[in-house]
């Protein structure tokens, strides 16, 4: 008789993973950075596309990054990582919807929302 099947580990394990990743890159620079997390669908990436540009805009000294570990389905995040390690979210669209539309934000409410983070 075959043996059995194994079982998969837990999948906590590529999460943990993903963060250590973004300290890792982000730990070693000392410096803040935005991230951007977006489903990988057509709308998602115009939209992020646009939030992106309007926050390099607004703050050319701070990297934007995009997707650095393969998002969650359905979500769309903007976070402000310090180099203290913290995190702060400047908009989270996952619980928003239905309409589809209500996941994104205005661009100018992210920016006002990093302005208070960065006075």
């Amino acid at each position: 008789m075959a043996p059995g099947k194994r079982k998969r580990k837990a999948e906590a394990a590529p999460v943990a993973s993903a963060e250590k990743r973004e300290k890792l890159a982000n730990g070693g620079q000392g410096v803040e950075e935005i991230v951007i997390e977006h489903c990988t669908s057509r709308v998602y990436g115009r939209n992020a596309a646009a939030l992106s540009q309007a926050l390099r805009l607004q703050a050319p000294e701070l990297p934007v990054t995009v997707n650095p570990s393969k998002p969650r389905r359905g979500s769309f995040e903007v976070t402000l990582l310090r180099p203290d390690g913290s995190r702060a979210e400047l908009w989270t669209g996952i619980k928003k919807g239905p309409p589809r539309k209500l996941k994104f934000p205005e661009p100018q409410q992210v920016v006002e929302e990093l302005k208070k983070y960065l006075s």
